[in-house]
């Protein structure tokens, strides 16, 4: 794949377009027109829309049968106010890019380039540009849709840009690369009562500081390999502000995260008895829901084989790196209907840590992405 300079001051300049226009999860629809404008321009044989909310699926077909094999990018931004001089800064006070969904899109926009001067001789390949990652919700909402089936794909490939790791390495590896994770939203309700008499109301202040530590308990952390888990106290509310009411309400958020969506299971299991039996003890009502639901991503065999293939006929340095990494990711939900794998690419030693407010995708990765994507097609629909 040989990218032109004209090319690469398109693509930053479109990546940068993003940039000063994040948009959060859902809300993706000025995102989604900005990628379609620039899509067309390739003349992609035809174009899903819409899909999953505002997801995008371009496709360019082959000559002969062959796999469909998908590239997935995001849409979404992150509700983070950013911290820059760059004259490419947000521009929407509170929302930002500072987990490199916009540099992923471009990666995706130079493959759509070189697929317009040369399509697949066989199969097709299908550019993926996923709503509403950050939450969760995106991959399940895509493959929910019912046109999904349109664009099923044989193989699915990721990246995600890594800061920390040296730039243009690689981390890759087989099995499980990133955690499952789900917010755990706990609601406890009694009665209010004059704070001079909390003996005549039905307080939650107990349970709550019960249990926070109890919770936390339940997983320590420690090595990523089989077994573990962790859980974090993210947000905690009791009552009203004032100081003549004794509360009635209490609410706690907790993350869990597992290696797997087995050790998940388990994982809720145990924190909602310990939550039930906690607010039995005091007589207090319990409400428990899930939000921003994360299965954990497995690499497949079949399909980090093709990633490495491609890494080495590029001459992209590669390892296992840390794998697999703590955090969440919802291209899982896509290694459920097809074999996949996503790598992750550095960004830099000393670069500015993920979601931090001073992030921003460095520029120079989107040719080294785009190469792996596009060998890797190649390889697989010639």
């Amino acid at each position: 794949m040989v990218l032109t300079n004209q090319d690469m001051v398109e693509l930053v300049a479109f990546r940068r377009k993003l940039h000063r226009m994040p948009e959060l999860s859902r809300q993706e629809e000025q995102t989604a027109r900005e990628v379609q404008a620039f899509i067309k321009a390739t003349h992609p044989d035809w174009t899903l829309t819409d899909l999953g909310g505002h997801g995008i699926a371009a496709v360019y077909e082959g000559r002969e049968p062959g796999p469909t094999v998908m590239v997935r990018a995001e849409l979404d931004g992150l509700p983070i106010q950013e911290i820059s001089d760059a004259p490419h800064r947000s521009a929407t006070p509170g929302k930002a890019h500072l987990c490199g969904h916009d540099g992923h899109m471009a990666i995706l926009a130079a493959l759509a380039r070189e697929l317009s001067r040369q399509q697949p001789q066989r199969g097709r390949a299908i550019l993926m540009f996923q709503p509403a990652e950050e939450d969760g919700s995106g991959a399940a909402a895509v493959v929910a849709d019912p046109r999904f089936r349109q664009i099923a794909p044989d193989f699915a490939f990721a990246l995600h840009n890594v800061p920390g790791l040296p730039f243009g390495h690689v981390a890759l590896t087989e099995g499980p690369v990133n955690c499952a994770s789900r917010g755990l939203r706990i609601v406890l309700t009694g009665k209010t009562a004059h704070a001079s008499m909390p003996e005549t109301g039905l307080s939650p202040v107990n349970v709550v500081a019960q249990l926070m530590p109890q919770l936390t308990a339940l997983g320590k952390g420690g090595p990523l390999e089989e077994g573990f888990s962790m859980v974090t106290v993210t947000h905690a509310r009791i009552g009203e502000p004032a100081f003549g009411v004794a509360p009635a309400h209490g609410e706690i958020w907790v993350t869990l995260r597992t290696l797997t969506d087995a050790g998940m299971e388990e994982l809720c299991a145990s924190a909602e008895q310990l939550v039930l039996s906690a607010a039995r003890e005091q007589g207090l009502s319990v409400e428990v829901s899930y939000d921003d639901i994360f299965h954990h991503c497995e690499n497949a065999p079949e399909a980090v084989a093709h990633l490495r293939e491609a890494l080495e006929a590029e001459g992209v340095p590669y390892d296992r790196g840390g794998l697999p990494i703590r955090a969440s990711e919802d291209f899982g939900r896509f290694g459920q209907k097809a074999p996949a794998a996503m790598f992750f690419l550095g960004a830099g030693e000393k670069h500015p840590s993920l979601h931090n407010p001073d992030y921003d995708f460095p520029d120079d990765l989107i040719p080294i992405g785009a190469r792996v994507f596009m060998r890797t097609l190649r390889n697989l629909l010639g």
